[in-house]
């Protein structure tokens, strides 16, 4: 018994030292890139205003362009997370990143409506699939029972990019001008360039697995192996059971229905803040920023009670109750009159923001539980295909709602029904949970 007892304690030695290790070696890497690669598809949000003044484009047309990424990238999902099985996370990752820098650069270019929608359709094809990789990746690293804090500390950069983005934004536009170059020019190649670096750092620093992670021990990978399955293997068998299940589907909805919501609101925010403040796009830009801190904090303390619990669905249901009910607050302020109402759907809508930050470490780690094996990554990859479609959806409704009811009131009012969409669909994943188990 005592020797039992002792093999034991090791084990659970061995892979705590692994994971602590995995902590810092892995987690903030993959997060700086998912910073930057969100900052690569947002920051058409603060490059809005001027860049559609000067090319003469339409609310419509700027919707669709900001869209058409998500198009691309939902078509690609399935096919990248398996060609990520086939060549490894180590190249498939650095391959994304470097096609999506040039390519995010290369935005500096348009000048008619179709260039716009040209490179933002190539965007979304180059960035495919970075997200469920890294999600799949995580998941052969971290056990269920640490797997939301785990996605949370990648995730944190989700919120962040907002910091980054909304102070580098005011500094960037600000550079109207020079060389010859508009300020949304700049805007788009500055922030270009870090995903072409970073895509040389994945391919030198990160391991396709715990099996070919240098840094740890043999006694340490053998751990992982055991609580995670082996992630550096290419076994295919039994890959897509998971389009069969019905709770990937339920997923996929509500994660199509919540995204949806995230990006009608966050590619018009800046523009909504700046009219219902009076504050410029500097200011508006730090305010976003501010609330980037507070979603970041807020998504790191519910990741905890959600491992501590592993109650993922009780922590998701009431946000999306919360957040339908501010987003239709926020849609008959922004319509109102009245002189309070302005900064009352500003609260509300900056409210959204961190709510939505916040249950992100249980709503990815329910992605990542949903499916086993190699069936997981096609799982993984099929909800957020939806999801990203989803993102397609939302900004041009905004842009079409914008032009029909000359003002973004009514078409951020109705985003509360998709919240009210996306509870069903999770309420109704719930259940089927309930009788499988």
């Amino acid at each position: 018994m005592t020797t039992t007892s002792s093999r034991g304690q090791g084990e659970v030695s061995a892979l705590e030292r692994a994971l602590g290790k995995a902590r810092w070696r892995i987690i903030p890497l993959l997060a700086i890139c998912y910073l930057v690669a969100y900052m690569d598809r947002a920051n058409i949000s603060f490059a809005a205003e001027t860049m559609n003044r000067d090319l003469h484009f339409s609310p419509s047309v700027y919707g669709l362009g900001a869209g058409l990424f998500f198009l691309s990238y939902a078509l690609c999902e399935i096919p990248s997370n398996w060609m990520m099985l086939r060549f490894g996370a180590r190249r498939w990752l650095a391959r994304i990143m470097l096609t999506w820098g040039l390519l995010a650069g290369a935005m500096m270019l348009v000048h008619t409506p179709w260039s716009f929608y040209a490179m933002r359709l190539l965007l979304g094809v180059a960035e495919a699939g970075f997200f469920p990789g890294v999600i799949f990746y995580l998941s052969t690293w971290f056990p269920v029972e640490q797997r939301a804090r785990a996605i949370s500390q990648f995730y944190i950069a989700f919120p962040l990019s907002n910091l980054v983005m909304g102070a580098a934004a005011g500094v960037l536009l600000r550079l109207d001008g020079r060389m010859g170059l508009k300020g949304w020019q700049w805007l788009f190649l500055v922030e270009a360039a870090p995903a072409v670096v970073l895509s040389f750092v994945l391919w030198f620093a990160l391991p396709d697995g715990s099996a070919t992670a240098g840094w740890l021990s043999l006694e340490e990978r053998a751990a992982v192996t055991a609580a995670c399955g082996d992630g550096d293997s290419v076994e295919t068998s039994g890959l897509w059971e998971g389009l069969r299940n019905m709770r990937v589907w339920l997923l996929a909805g509500m994660f199509c229905c919540s995204m949806a919501a995230y990006y009608a609101l966050v590619f018009s925010l800046p523009q909504v803040l700046r009219q219902v403040t009076g504050w410029d796009a500097g200011r508006v830009g730090y305010l976003i920023a501010g609330m980037g801190v507070a979603g970041a904090a807020a998504m790191l303390i519910v990741a905890i009670f959600s491992d501590r619990s592993k109650k993922r669905v009780r922590y998701t249901l009431p946000a999306f109750t919360l957040m339908g009910g501010m987003v239709l607050a926020a849609g008959l302020a922004v319509s109102s009159s009245k002189a309070w109402a302005g900064w009352g759907a500003a609260l509300a809508l900056l409210g959204v923001l961190v709510v939505y930050y916040g249950v992100q470490g249980p709503m990815q780690a329910l992605m990542s539980e949903v499916e086993e094996g190699p069936a997981r990554a096609v799982a993984i990859a099929a909800i957020n295909m939806f999801a990203i479609f989803g993102g397609f959806v939302g900004p041009y409704w905004m842009g079409w709602m914008r032009e029909l009811t000359g003002g973004y009131g009514p078409g951020i009012a109705a985003l509360g029904g998709v919240y009210l969409l996306a509870f069903v669909f999770l309420w109704g994943y719930s259940v089927v949970e309930r009788r499988r188990i």
